[in-house]
């Protein structure tokens, strides 16, 4: 139980973090690549900057996270649990992300280059210059998500007809 553990900037790669309780703990700039946090509770954890890349958060709860410019590259965060969480900036290139809940998410400036998004909830999502070039978005909810024209689209993908909202 790491519940509000204060581990600004720990050097935590390749730890075996699975199931681990880190609710409210302050990770920021934490070097956690390739670590193990497959279904750890990291709800409202600070991760401002924090590098995860590589990372194994399947069914992670990051609800309310604040995950401002995190390096989440290749990391799998599939089924993860990220409503509401701050993802302002983040590089989440190639990242899987299938049945993930991103609903109300700040995604804006964020590089979701070649992820997989498949079944994820984007519901209420700002996606504000996000860029989504090549990812993969099949069966996505992206009802009431927000965009702006700097956002990039995967090729020949009708965000209006997925639901989302221009907002100028």
């Amino acid at each position: 139980n790491l519940q509000g553990a204060n581990l600004q900037d720990a050097d935590l790669r390749r730890a075996h973090l699975a199931g681990a309780h880190l609710e409210d703990a302050n990770l920021q700039g934490a070097r956690l690549q390739w670590a193990n946090l497959q279904d750890a509770d990291l709800q409202s954890a600070n991760l401002e900057g924090a590098n995860l890349k590589l990372a194994k958060l399947q069914g992670a709860n990051l609800k309310g996270a604040n995950l401002k410019l995190a390096k989440l590259g290749k990391a799998n965060l599939e089924r993860a649990n990220l409503e509401g969480a701050n993802l302002e900036g983040a590089n989440l290139e190639r990242a899987k992300m299938q049945g993930a809940n991103l609903k109300g998410a700040n995604l804006k400036l964020a590089n979701l280059r070649k992820a997989n998004l498949e079944r994820a909830n984007l519901e209420r999502a700002n996606l504000w210059e996000t860029n989504l070039e090549d990812a993969k978005l099949m069966g996505a909810k992206l009802t009431r998500a927000r965009y702006d024209a700097l956002t990039t689209w995967p090729e020949g993908f009708d965000p209006v007809a997925a639901g989302a909202v221009l907002v100028e």
